[in-house]
């Protein structure tokens, strides 16, 4: 008997779960091979006692609309910086990836299946590296990994930010005010573009391009008309004026690398008023909303597809790539290159090109 084990690293998206769904119904017409679930991320290899779960089609059944994943994640420590309290009370990070390949070694799990992000795929690589025989599968509802044409998650994600911009068009008419939607996008603003496109806002901020608060001003400004009027403003959470930086937050969280990011829509208010707009104004910050509830179709479909291909790589023992969809293909491309460069947005994106023709201002 084969075994295979499957981990969901990283934020959590909608397809998760449908992912995990297609790799045991694809691997149950295979008589010789067993799926387990490491719970959080490897973490649940690493733990004492092991907290490893086997997935079978009883354990999936109807898993494939439901967001989240049935098997948990982290973004938090890892095999390569697992937190250890020192005695005086203070964090220190250690590597036990060496550690956990033998305890899969001992688990005799054939094939691992990284389902991951940028953070994760990197993990993936170093484990590769090391020897252990991977495949990864890209997640996140940044869109921001370039190896691949899209990242499940992302659509849902994009759906949920049109739809809050939809509902505050309607109140921001009713009272004369500018809200301002405040949307996931660490480096990468698809997101913001996307529902700033289909939800109709006046102006898109993202953190490709810095803006100039005189500029975000001015477009603002015509749409009101003897102080009547309205408006609303997507800003990704890593946007930062010119010459200024992201809005971070203090963060004590034990094991997350990552810096904390939070205040892009108060800031750009107060560096409005700043400016001297007068009009009333209002943030919304949908949070992690964007990861949370149902996938849509786009999303179950482009999952399942994954999952399907994932299993079939491990089979033909292609190890050490990850799972890319390459219109109309799904292909196998290499772990070092699918992290190699980050997807973000040019100013020759089509969809930048689609913004400016609406007069969409960016700031």
């Amino acid at each position: 008997m084969k075994r295979l084990l499957i981990a969901t690293g990283g934020g959590d998206c909608p397809g998760l779960n449908a992912v995990i769904r297609a790799v045991v119904h694809r691997a149950s017409q295979e008589p010789d091979w067993e799926v387990l679930g490491s719970i959080q991320a490897f973490n649940g290899v690493l733990s004492e006692p092991t907290e490893v779960v086997r997935l079978d089609i009883e354990k999936v059944k109807g898993i494939h609309f439901q967001g989240g994943t049935i098997i948990e994640t982290t973004n938090k420590g890892g095999p390569f910086a697992w937190p250890v309290k020192d005695k005086d009370g203070k964090w220190s990070y250690v590597d036990r990836s060496d550690e956990m390949i033998r305890k899969l070694q001992v688990m005799q799990i054939d094939a691992v299946i990284s389902i991951g992000g940028d953070g994760s795929q990197q993990i993936s690589e170093l484990l590769y590296r090391k020897g252990l025989n991977i495949i990864g599968v890209p997640k996140t509802i940044d869109n921001d990994l370039s190896s691949t044409d899209s990242t499940f998650g992302f659509q849902t994600a994009n759906q949920i930010a049109t739809e809050a911009v939809d509902k505050l068009v309607t109140t921001a008419a009713s009272h004369n005010r500018v809200f301002v939607l405040e949307v996931m996008g660490r480096e990468a603003g698809w997101i913001a573009m996307n529902a700033a496109v289909a939800g109709g806002a006046d102006v898109c901020l993202i953190p490709e391009m810095p803006y100039n608060i005189n500029v975000v001003k001015e477009a603002l400004e015509k749409r009101f008309v003897r102080d009547r009027g309205f408006a609303v403003v997507v800003i990704s959470e890593g946007a930062r004026p010119k010459g200024g930086h992201m809005s971070v937050q203090e963060n004590d969280e034990v094991g997350y690398a990552n810096p904390k990011l939070g205040g892009a829509a108060r800031r750009l208010i107060h560096e409005l008023k700043e400016a001297g707009f007068k009009h009333d104004m209002r943030e919304t910050v949908l949070g992690h909303l964007q990861r949370g509830g149902v996938p849509i179709a786009y999303d179950r479909v482009l999952s399942a597809q994954f999952g399907v291909k994932a299993f079939e790589m491990a089979l033909a023992g292609d190890f050490g790539k990850m799972v890319s969809y390459q219109h109309p293909k799904f292909v196998a491309v290499p772990l070092k290159d699918a992290i190699s460069k980050p997807n973000l947005v040019t100013h020759n994106n089509a969809l930048v090109k689609t913004l400016k023709g609406l007069g969409i201002s960016m700031g």
